[in-house]
């Protein structure tokens, strides 16, 4: 009876795995670079590394930034402040354009530009998502409509921690799985890289499913919603986060009051709280309108759970509407607590390369247990291939797309980079077209795999991709020599540097691969020979 319901949960395993594995490579490789979206970011407009942390104070630079704003769009439903932090140099701004009445939403109605926080002035910068491109994509995906593409991430989620959950049952001996690999095995050996990257990292591999799911549920599970509010989202999160609902504008044109004023006010409130007295950032609903309301959030101290204190002014009288304290109801702080897990941010620099590592792990995990499956059908059918007849369709279609994802993906993220640097500044739509590129790229290996998934390729993409990698500090040098490695150590900001060194280093990871997949000769296991008991756990008829 145990040794049945072993075999189910393997054949669960299997194919919960494989079903979804490449959606799920692409989701768990977008995250794991998500950690360092603004680090990535800063790479990719280069125009700002030489640019010195400000030492202003925060009021004027809010007076700057809304002096901007009403130059670029005074009559925005919301602007948006984002004060320099310590990953961030510069100070942004976001508005977001009024529609009128029955215009379906887009995700056009947002702009957003990076000014000098010392002058106020626009900052020369190229035009890039950076690394938003890599947040967004791994739960909105991308020429997708938004709610699709997360119910496709979220089923795939759902899959990835049955394929966990039924990962631990059925290993006996999970470990000693642990700390046992042998190279140079064939399909024992992928069976030990998926067990090792599995098992040392479980803790985190569950925890980022799970937590991703939960910050999806209210799409997932909006029943009650629907029925509590009438589906009246902006009141159920108003009442979740003590939240006054932003009132509808009257129509009747104010003058704003004193922005610099509010920050004053805020930090004189909160000083003395845990944490310092500095804002986070700050929104302005309806400006230059009669019902134009300013909250500004604090500045969260770094742990698990957010500050959770914000006020809310009128933006005519300057008036106190609304105070949110530090003490949150359990429920706000379970949910802060999720998002922080999810996205790290609390981490501090040594935690966050922890998370950084325990994602690539994650990507491992997923692409060693496609091969496996692969491997291990290519022995199941050896007779088959032996007499000279070609593999299963099915057999043949996982191979190509193992091919594309796993030694694709590291090209079309590489092709990102590439394209920053290449690409004429000048170009309209230039930050498009860096994404364009990546899935140009990507689609290019895909065809590619399906044509000739055989070893050959294997090796020719893992060198391309490695050197494609190894070659990015180079690039970086050549085409911006204020942010070579050595300038950068010395002068600039560490987090171009580290870029770099990480680059390098994925580079001569993929490399190593790309060499290893030429020396490593094909093992076809006699299929007269049963299966060792490990292998035989896991086996799929």
């Amino acid at each position: 009876m145990k040794d049945a319901f072993r075999a189910s949960m393997a054949w669960v395993h299997t194919w919960a795995g494989l079903l979804v594995c490449w959606v799920l490579l692409l989701i768990f490789a977008a995250g794991t670079a998500s950690y360092y979206r603004n680090e990535i970011t800063l790479w990719m407009q280069p125009e700002l590394h030489a640019i010195a942390p400000s030492q202003d104070s925060q009021a004027h630079m809010a007076e700057r930034a809304v002096i901007a704003l009403q130059q670029r769009s005074p009559d925005a439903k919301q602007w948006f402040i984002g004060f320099p932090n310590e990953r961030s140099q510069g100070l942004q701004i976001f508005w977001e354009d009024k529609l009128p009445p029955g215009v379906e939403p887009t995700r056009e109605r947002f702009h957003d530009e990076m000014l000098n926080p010392d002058t106020g002035l626009p900052l020369e910068v190229r035009e890039t998502k950076g690394g938003d491109f890599f947040y967004r994509l791994h739960f909105d995906l991308h020429y997708l409509p938004v709610t699709l593409a997360r119910w496709i991430v979220g089923f795939c989620a759902m899959f990835m921690l049955v394929a966990l959950i039924t990962g631990v049952i059925i290993h006996r001996r999970i470990f000693k799985d642990f700390f046992t690999f042998r190279p140079g095995k064939g399909q024992r050996s992928w069976l030990d890289a998926h067990n090792i990257t599995g098992v040392l990292a479980l803790p985190y591999h569950l925890m980022i499913t799970y937590t991703g799911l939960m910050l999806l549920m209210y799409l997932y599970m909006p029943t009650p919603i629907v029925v509590a509010y009438q589906g009246n989202n902006q009141a159920f999160f108003g009442e979740l986060f003590r939240e006054e609902p932003a009132p509808e504008p009257s129509g009747r044109p104010a003058t704003l009051t004193s922005i610099a004023g509010l920050v004053t006010e805020a930090q004189r409130i909160w000083q003395g709280a845990e944490g310092g007295a500095n804002v986070d950032h700050m929104h302005i609903n309806n400006p230059n309108d009669a019902a134009a309301s300013v909250s500004l959030d604090k500045a969260g101290n770094a742990g698990l759970i957010e500050s959770g204190m914000s006020l809310t002014f009128d933006g005519v009288s300057g008036k106190l509407l609304h105070e949110v304290d530090a003490e949150q109801r359990a429920v706000v702080q379970t949910a802060t607590a999720m998002r922080s897990l999810h996205e790290a941010n609390f981490a501090q620099p040594l935690l966050r390369a922890l998370f950084f590592i325990s994602g690539l792990g994650g990507c491992l995990m997923i692409a060693s247990g496609a091969v496996l499956w692969t491997v291990k059908k290519r022995q199941a059918q050896a007779k088959r291939l032996a007499s000279g007849l070609p593999p299963t369709w099915g057999l043949r279609l996982v191979e190509g797309l193992n091919l594309g994802a796993i030694a694709g993906l590291p090209i079309a993220f590489a092709t990102f980079f590439w394209a920053n640097r290449m690409l004429p500044m000048g170009l309209a739509a230039r930050e498009e077209w860096e994404i364009h590129c990546v899935f140009i790229a990507w689609a290019a290996v895909l065809l590619l795999a399906q044509w000739r998934p055989g070893r050959h390729m294997w090796q020719l993409m893992l060198w391309l991709g490695g050197l494609m990698w190894l070659a990015l500090p180079v690039l970086n040098a050549m085409l911006t020599p204020q942010s070579a490695l050595l300038t950068t150590l010395q002068h600039g900001p560490v987090a171009v540097a580290g870029f770099d060194i990480t680059a390098m280093l994925l580079g001569a990871a993929i490399c190593f691969a790309a060499w290893r997949t030429g020396k490593v000769r094909s093992q076809v296991r006699n299929p007269q020979r049963s299966a060792p008991p490990e292998l035989a756990e896991t086996e799929v008829a």
